[in-house]
């Protein structure tokens, strides 16, 4: 059996290829050749990059068998996210992998700003000895203000309040409780630049954060603070930042980040009052191991067809370990429901009934699109491009979870309507300690049948002599039908019959069956493993 292809891009650790373990064919390449790369990307299943590869579009494009990619670390700037979940390729990294080296990198700034570190360093190393030139201030009893109290801000809270300074915070997204939890004083933005003694900023770069500290910002600040940047180039006006070091307007500043990196010239990386290093907040071994070994895993996850936590372009991505056995169900269900429908989709409703309902289920509702769709489209299908192709094709999908079911512990609903206006339904559960996969109902009719490879559905008047008439053609045509089900509403009413067979059906053969039984409709549907 062929191993899936996984290239490494850039160097990782040992720790990486091991963590991916001896399932893949795994390859290496110069990420920054972009001609070796169009070559290795041509029969890669997943990449492993770090911050050098850039897996625009174009790149994306050039591999077609690709299902993920995987940055070994946080920022995301040379992933193209948007091409990557049209072409239904998983997105991940590792959010967490650098979150103590950034806070450590953060708290070494704003001690190295306020004893001079680096300027008395330089100074000695010179041959000088100006020991008056460099008097410091101590921590103790110092404010500083902290925006954003997410992972990292929280870290550096953590960090700092043992050197017996007042914490203060700005972050709309943070509760008092919480907030009080790390000893810090939740402030707003304006309070916070005018107390502070030293300002550390810890924001993802959106547009909304672009520049939030600014010229006025940094003119109501003290002429004696200092401010600290490890998060996002940007994030901090560095035109205003500059302005205001030369001005006198605040004592200094630190940073590790930049909007060009590497800067374009020295109008703010040369100012004396300016301490800076080259992006190092993610630069430990720790941190890099960390991010290797925390993607190598999700890697092996994606490539196994299944849903991974730290992927950024799927919703829902924690899966349950009670929710797991429902995922295979549902996408199956999405594939007889996309089976059943004679034309165009205009609503599908995604309902979870049961015990489920009171896990996270919302990973069911991308089975359920993914299941849909991959008998719809002929591109592939994952829990990545499935929404996105609901979205294009203008079909409203609705999801809804409640506690109650009737006969079966749970029930897992997918139901819908056609641009015509038929409405379509079925559902499915798992029964017995072996987690058997049911068909429990089509368009309303009761059946309880195993969800097997080749199905066989078909709505026509009851009468005697139906089942013969199938059983005789099919057995003509050299189909086994391996079980059947008849269900109906009354008597010499509607019936539904639900055949499993052991081969695929010919359409012609489905058409001269219906023609048989003079059925109202006849859909054979083909469920992949």
């Amino acid at each position: 059996m062929t191993k899936p292809v996984v290239l490494i891009a850039e160097e990782l650790s040992s720790a990486t290829i091991a963590a991916l373990g001896p399932d893949f064919d795994v390859r290496n390449v110069d990420g920054t050749d972009r001609d070796a790369l169009r070559s290795a990307l041509s029969t890669a299943d997943a990449v492993l990059v770090r911050s050098a590869t850039q897996l625009d579009s174009e790149a994306i494009g050039w591999s077609p068998n690709l299902k993920v990619i995987a940055r070994a670390g946080v920022g995301l700037d040379n992933v193209d996210i948007k091409a990557a979940t049209q072409a239904g390729v998983m997105v991940v990294n590792a959010p967490t992998s650098n979150i103590i080296s950034a806070a450590e990198l953060t708290v070494a700034h704003i001690l190295g700003l306020a004893r001079h570190l680096p300027r008395a360093h330089g100074s000695l190393s010179a041959g000088e000895w100006k020991r008056s030139s460099y008097t410091g201030t101590e921590l103790y009893e110092k404010t500083v203000g902290i925006i954003g109290l997410g992972r990292i801000g929280a870290l550096v809270a953590e960090r700092l309040r043992p050197f017996g300074v007042e914490l203060i915070a700005f972050d709309p997204y943070v509760t008092a409780p919480r907030a009080q939890q790390l000893g810090v004083q939740l402030v707003s933005l304006e309070e916070l630049v005018e107390r502070a003694d030293f300002l550390t900023i810890h924001m993802p770069r959106t547009p909304e954060t672009l520049g939030m500290i600014g010229a006025e910002q940094l003119k109501a600040m003290k002429s004696t603070a200092y401010v600290v940047n490890v998060a996002r180039g940007g994030l901090i006006d560095e035109a205003a930042l500059a302005e205001a070091l030369t001005a006198g307007e605040i004592a200094g500043a630190a940073l590790d980040v930049f909007v060009q990196e590497p800067p374009a010239d020295n109008s703010l990386t040369g100012l004396p009052n300016v301490n800076v290093t080259p992006h190092l907040g993610a630069s430990t071994a720790e941190a890099q191991e960390k991010a290797g070994v925390a993607v190598a895993k999700s890697v092996r996850l994606a490539l196994a067809g299944d849903l991974v936590p730290d992927a950024v372009n799927v919703a829902g991505a924690g899966i349950d370990e009670y929710v797991r056995p429902g995922l295979p169900l549902t996408e199956k269900l999405g594939q007889v429901f996309a089976g059943l429908a004679a034309g165009p989709l205009a609503s599908i409703d995604i309902e979870v009934h049961g015990e489920l309902a009171e896990h996270r289920v919302e990973a069911l509702r991308l089975a359920a699109l993914k299941g849909v769709f991959s008998k719809i489209v002929s591109d592939p299908v994952s829990y990545v491009n499935a929404p996105l192709l609901a979205e294009q094709r203008n079909v409203e999908v609705r999801f809804s979870a409640d506690a109650v079911a009737e006969s079966f512990r749970n029930i897992i609903t997918i139901r819908g309507s056609l641009t015509d206006g038929t409405q379509l339904s079925v559902s499915g559960t798992l029964t017995g300690p072996k987690q058997i996969e049911k068909l429990i109902e089509v368009n309303g009719y009761d059946v309880e049948l195993p969800l097997t490879e080749h199905l066989l559905v078909l709505s026509y008047t009851d009468r005697p002599g139906i089942v013969a008439t199938l059983g005789g053609k099919l057995g003509d045509a050299g189909i086994n039908i391996a079980s059947m089900q008849i269900a109906r509403d009354e008597k010499r009413g509607m019936a539904l019959s639900v055949l499993t067979i052991d081969s695929p059906l010919a359409e012609e053969l489905v058409d001269a069956l219906a023609e048989s039984i003079g059925a109202e409709s006849a859909r054979a549907v083909v469920i992949d493993a």
